[in-house]
């Protein structure tokens, strides 16, 4: 079986994380730190203070700059990492699945609890309507897709229709014959 996921990604993603919560911090006591200058400069101006005026603006101009910088950087940045950790927290404590599936295909690009995914068609054989079904596994948009074909027999081991493990048993019936002629 090949595993997708180690022990050393969910370190990563969680170094990442608190990273993007370092600069965050920073970012946050520095706009602190300059309003509180800026209140102690104001209240020790006398009273009618021709620059009380440029005070209460560059006040406003770095309260404006720090909220246009903390809508994308914690609506993106922060955002996706702390999706992706709990990805991973979810991977090493969820229950798992495994089944042998016939692979049918990919699909496109999709985003799946805040995470970019490869869609993986596999068959499934409905017991009750004795139909075929797709069933879609979510691959990681992080890691290589695996090397899928057609037709394939894979063992999967999923999680939440995650794919964390899995293992190509055979090739296509007609790739078979092929190779043994």
């Amino acid at each position: 079986m090949i595993r997708l996921y180690t022990d050393d990604d969910l370190w990563e993603a969680y170094a990442q994380r608190r990273r993007i919560l370092t600069v965050l911090f920073a970012v946050t006591g520095g706009w602190f730190l300059a309003l509180l200058g800026l209140f102690i400069y104001y209240v020790m101006l006398p009273y009618a203070d021709p620059n009380q005026a440029w005070v209460t603006v560059v006040s406003g101009i770095i309260t404006a700059l720090y909220i246009i910088f903390l809508f994308p950087y914690m609506g993106i940045c922060y955002k996706r990492s702390n999706a992706y950790c709990k990805m991973l927290k979810f991977i090493s404590l969820g229950l798992k699945e495994s089944a042998v599936l016939p692979f049918a295909g990919i699909d496109d690009w999709l985003t799946h609890d805040g995470v970019d995914v490869n869609v993986a068609n596999f068959q499934v054989r409905n017991i009750k309507r004795d139909e075929e079904m797709i069933r879609q596994i979510y691959v990681d948009g992080e890691k290589d897709f695996p090397p899928f074909e057609e037709g394939q027999q894979v063992r999967i081991v999923s999680q939440g229709n995650l794919l964390i493990e899995y293992e190509i048993l055979s090739q296509d019936k007609e790739k078979q014959l092929c190779v043994q002629s």
